[in-house]
């Protein structure tokens, strides 16, 4: 299966990259892909990424082919062959 990964905002400027295409096994969770990110740009651990390297920080997710409305909340769950994902940060305060 082959998805790509945009990166926005702050993950665009750490990892220095705006998309990547990745190959992946087919049935590979948001988990594992959030893992294989975080061995690719260990820059993000601890700034997206939590520590554990495969699970986000909060406010931060992937968007599914540019569809807001439905964000991968499971981490468990897989992505469809062809899918974009945008990381994207949430920026919350008040």
């Amino acid at each position: 299966m082959k998805v790509e990964v945009e990166f926005t905002g702050f993950a665009r400027a750490v990892t220095n990259q705006k998309v990547i295409c990745l190959e992946l096994p087919e049935g590979t969770t948001y988990r594992e892909i959030v893992k294989l990110l975080g061995q690719q740009f260990p820059d993000l651990i601890g700034l997206l990424i939590d520590r554990d390297g495969e699970t986000f920080l909060s406010s931060n997710m992937f968007i599914v082919n540019d569809d807001m409305a439905s964000p991968a909340m499971v981490m468990d769950e897989s992505p469809k062959d062809g899918d974009r994902l945008i990381l994207m940060s949430l920026i919350t305060g008040g």
